[in-house]
């Protein structure tokens, strides 16, 4: 099979590309960044999915599979519109394949669309309508383009779509917005909260999503690894030590510039729980996890670099 990844150069998406590669398929890559020169025989695209260069992309490969992992944060690219990205850029996406005769599109988003509040369920299936949201405007670009991927399943029936809400994933290569928070020897948490965080191995986060193009089942589904574990105990058992702050004196500390790790605009998430029911997704496709959650936080504690 021919398949497209879209934002291939992001370390996560390159995990991915390695494992279809060892499935045997025919993979290429599209992306605005450049290609790591330590990473070859791939065939490489430099272009921004928003754009007509993206469609003459698929136009001349011709995939029969799209994964698309192109879409940004406002942690990440705090200074750019995102949503131009997220919504705008899924759409071109879609455009582009439907014009161009792609089969499948798998949509890689993020469980955080559900958003943390303290009235959420313990754990969220995939037909909960996002929440929260209007207290983490950061998340509402991810959303839109989230939404947009879900009205696909039945606006473009001839192509089909699965779209994946992947929990936090963390390991060597030390990307991500759990790896960005836990990025100094010193992580601040909120004083009086220790909300559940549901974790995955990123192995086992980009075997998940080759998985899913193999299996091309229609649907959006949660990708959950272990059972989630206190953030106190993921702080601890990734090699740093936890601070508990009054939020009030963590969000002065943040506009001082303090505590770079601290996720903008998402203080919810250091106080409520996001868990997510990942059954539907094994059940399609049959889906385990290799790495618990202390292998995986012990992967990251090794390959992160000694904190004075």
């Amino acid at each position: 099979m021919k398949v497209l990844v879209a934002g291939g150069s992001g370390a996560l998406a390159r995990r991915v590309v390695e494992k279809l590669q060892r499935g045997r398929h025919e993979v290429a890559v599209v992306d605005r960044r450049p290609w790591p020169a330590d990473a070859s025989g791939i065939a490489f695209f430099e272009a921004d999915i928003r754009k007509l260069a993206a469609a003459d992309v698929i136009r001349r490969f011709h995939p029969d599979c799209v994964v698309h992992m192109a879409t940004v944060n406002a942690i990440r690219a705090p200074n750019e519109d995102s949503s131009r990205t997220n919504l705008a850029g899924t759409r071109a996406l879609y455009q582009f394949s439907a014009e161009h005769g792609v089969k499948h599109v798998v949509f890689v988003s993020r469980h955080t669309i559900y958003g943390a509040s303290a009235d959420a369920p313990l754990f969220h299936m995939e037909d909960e309508p996002p929440s929260g949201l209007e207290r983490d405007a950061a998340l509402a670009d991810l959303t839109a383009a989230d939404l947009y991927a879900s009205q696909m399943l039945w606006r473009e029936p001839k192509l089909k779509t699965t779209v994946l809400r992947v929990v936090y994933f963390l390991g060597e290569s030390r990307t991500g917005t759990l790896a960005r928070y836990l990025s100094d020897r010193v992580v601040p948490r909120v004083l009086g909260f220790d909300p559940a965080y549901q974790v995955i191995d990123e192995d086992d986060a980009a075997a998940a999503i080759a998985l899913a193009v193999d299996a091309a089942a229609p649907g959006i589904f949660n990708v959950a690894g272990p059972a989630p574990l206190p953030l106190s105990v993921v702080i601890r058992e990734s090699g740093r030590e936890g601070l508990a702050l009054p939020e009030l004196a963590l969000r002065f500390m943040r506009r001082r510039g303090s505590f770079s790790g601290l996720p903008q605009g998402g203080f919810t998430h250091l106080k409520y729980p996001i868990a997510v029911d990942g059954s539907a997704f094994r059940a399609a496709t049959g889906f385990q996890f290799q790495r618990t959650l202390e292998d995986c936080l012990s992967r990251f504690r090794t390959a992160s670099p000694k904190l004075l």
